[in-house]
Parts: structure tokens; sequence; C-alpha cells
């Protein structure tokens, strides 16, 4: 009896040991996945401190193409659909606004003898923002988000799945800064400086 139940958990143990299947120098990986934008709380004053910011968080399907400059080493975009946060104004609902976050990433693989590779990477943002609308406290006015260019963090794991297949659970920072101008006027700086989270199926060939 205890040798039928040692020997499910040896092949389980077997199982997990096996070296993943590495990518090489000149892969590519593709992903497809999910992810909260979740911007930190308190995102500045405004109107000299008469207005406090506050910019809600949002989910988006995601992709990324990663090109492996070495056996460990490689280069990746981050693109999504486009993202849509409400803006709070002294806790009132005053608007929203969409935003694409275009991010460019170099990424190490630390690759090891199990099916789990982590990973750090670290990178440049472009956040472009439009269609933005108002409403209660700065309803009938127009509002204008600037562009932002911002460092990025990312972190994660590959958990292989499957021949050349891996369910992949991460999170980034982004540095996004914003300058408001309401009808023209220039108000303040908003900072969203979000974490995103989030997971993905990630194949390579």
């Amino acid at each position: 009896m205890r040798k039928l139940i040692l020997a499910p958990l040896a092949l389980a143990v077997l199982a997990l040991a096996t070296p993943a299947l590495a990518v090489e120098k000149g892969d590519w990986t593709f992903s497809v996945g999910a992810h909260v934008v979740a911007p930190k709380s308190g995102n500045g004053s405004l109107a000299g401190g008469a207005l406090d910011a506050d910019v809600g968080d949002d989910w988006r399907p995601t992709i990324t193409a990663e090109y492996f400059l070495t056996d460990k080493l490689g280069l990746e975009i981050l693109a999504a659909l486009p993202f849509e946060h409400d803006i709070r104004l002294n806790g009132a609902n005053a608007g929203s606004t969409k935003h694409l976050p275009p991010t460019v990433s170099l990424q190490y693989h630390f690759r090891n003898d199990s099916k789990v590779t982590p990973f750090l990477g670290a990178g440049v943002n472009y956040t472009v923002f439009f269609e933005e609308e108002t409403r209660g406290p700065l309803a009938g006015t127009e509002l204008s988000l600037d562009s932002s260019w911002g460092l990025a963090g990312h972190a994660g794991v590959d958990i292989e799945v499957g021949s050349n297949k891996w369910l992949r659970i991460d999170a980034r920072y982004i540095d996004i800064d914003t300058d408001v101008k309401v009808d023209g006027a220039a108000v303040g700086t908003v900072n969203i400086d979000p974490m995103v989270y989030g997971a993905a199926f990630v194949w390579s060939f």
C-alpha cells in the first residue's frame, strides 16, 4: 500500500523536475491575456490644491510579443485595447478618459531545471490619452490630458503547461504623469502611476 501511495507522488515530483523546453536566441514568444490597470490611491491635486483627483481602475485584453536576443534576454512590446478610467474630483464623478499604454521592456528570464521560470524586466512606456469626457463639476467644459513618457518595471513567472506553451502571471509598475487642461487652461498634473496585474497564455514558435 505504501508503494502505491509513493509511486504517484514520485512521478509528480519527477514531472515538475523535468527541464522546461527552453526558448533560444532568435525565437519569438507571443501572449494573449487580460490585465487590470490600478492607479495608485491619491492622484494629486488640481487648481492650486482645491481639487483632489482620483483615477479609477479598468481591465482590458492585452497582447505581447517578445524577441529573444539571447537564450535568456528578450525584448518585449506590450499592447492592449484602450483602457477607460473614471475621474473623480473631491469625490464627485467629473469625467472619464481612454488611454493606450504601449510599453517596450528588456527582460531577463531565469532559466532553471523546473517548469516555472521567473523573469524581471525594465523599459519605457508611452501613454496617449483620448476621448476625454466631462460630467458633474466639469460638465460643459473641455478636458485635455497630455501624453506621458515614463519608466516601467515588470516581474512575473511563466509556468509550462505544454510544449512551447506557458501560463504567465505578472505585474508591472508604470510611471504615468499627465498635465491636465480645462478649456485650454493648465490646472495641474495627475500622477496615475499604476500597478498592472494580470495573466496571459504564452506560446512560442
